[in-house]
């Protein structure tokens, strides 16, 4: 909308770029274009403000397919006045000269003359197809029809209106009949879904059994290398003992032979401590047969009182010394007889 400002006898109009404003005085044209900025006088001014931006115009409406279905249409349509003069001549863009405010609804009229061409083109295409085949390959269809016939319609073009582009944003069917149309689709996804299942829980009962396998390999390959294992135990333990075995055998032998060797030097220790003895009892022998009897009986006194035991105190009565007086005159008498039968000996 124009920004006028209001003066005592006349007032300021200033447009905008997307806006074409046409001053028309006594049937003339004064001002003509976009962004434009000039004084009038409003009791003599005709004023027409005519958008020249691309709009935006959202079109929803209803069609039946040749299967009596009815489909509900969504779609955008893209325009903007491509000759505001012509546009001005056939539809009242005049503004108020004191607010300029629009004095009709003109973007209305454009809105429905779109849309009832639209819809047109639209409902001749979808009464002649099937509900299955406009909602598989309806909106490519509808978009270029809609396009197509607003393009050519020679009504739009004499009126200056210029179609850009056309969006079909969805065709969608009753909710009863989609959710129908929706049921086989998702029975088939559920049926993939569950082979998909299927198909995962068999991959992955099949790597259990390739993991219990190999589980039990790895037992097997185990228990065949631990009986290994003991039998190389035992066997070593045998030979073990089997050197042990020998070992002891030589130790045994050995000690047998060191205790034979000292048996022996014992032996010969005590054959030749024997003989030296007997040798010696012999000297002995030989040097006490040629001594006198009483010579002998005073080495036999002496040995005896040798062994006998520590004598502390030694009493002699009147009656030992007589006897033992008596018995040393008796052997000193027969010791002279001894010697002289000795003598006479031959």
């Amino acid at each position: 909308m124009a920004d006028i400002t209001r003066y005592p006898v006349v007032r300021h109009l200033r447009g905008t770029p997307t806006q074409h404003v046409r001053h028309v005085r006594r049937g003339r044209v004064v001002h003509d274009g976009t962004g434009l900025s000039f004084f009038f006088r409003p009791l003599s001014a005709v004023l027409s403000e005519v958008p020249v931006d691309d709009r935006e115009l959202p079109v929803l409406f209803h069609a039946r397919t040749a299967d009596f279905q009815d489909l509900t249409v969504q779609a955008s349509v893209t325009f903007r006045v491509t000759d505001a003069v012509i546009a001005s001549a056939r539809i009242d863009f005049s503004v108020d000269p004191d607010t300029g405010s629009c004095r009709g609804t003109p973007l209305d009229q454009v809105a429905g003359l779109l849309t009832e061409t639209a819809q047109q083109q639209v409902l001749g295409l979808i009464a002649t197809s099937p509900l299955a085949a406009v909602l598989a390959d309806g909106v490519g269809q509808v978009r270029d029809r809609i396009l197509t016939g607003l393009t050519t319609d020679p009504r739009l073009a004499e009126t200056g209106i210029g179609v850009i582009g056309v969006r079909v944003v969805a065709i969608r069917p009753e909710p009863e009949v989609e959710k129908a149309l929706r049921t086989p689709a998702r029975e088939r996804i559920q049926q993939e879904a569950d082979r998909a299942t299927y198909e995962r829980r068999a991959v992955a009962v099949q790597r259990e059994r390739a993991i219990a396998e190999n589980e039990l390999q790895n037992q097997i390959e185990l228990a065949r290398r631990e009986a290994e294992l003991v039998a190389q135990r035992g066997a070593n333990n045998r030979r073990e003992a089997e050197e042990d075995a020998a070992a002891d055998g030589v130790k045994a032998e050995a000690q047998a032979s060191r205790e034979l060797r000292l048996a022996r030097a014992r032996a010969e220790g005590v054959r030749s401590l024997g003989e030296a003895k007997a040798a010696a009892e012999a000297a002995r022998v030989a040097a006490y047969r040629d001594l006198p009897q009483p010579t002998l009986l005073a080495l036999a006194v002496q040995e005896l009182a040798g062994k006998l035991p520590q004598i502390g105190t030694l009493v002699l009565s009147p009656d030992l010394l007589a006897s033992a007086l008596a018995k040393i005159g008796a052997a000193a008498t027969a010791a002279p007889a001894a010697a002289a039968a000795a003598v006479d000996r031959p």
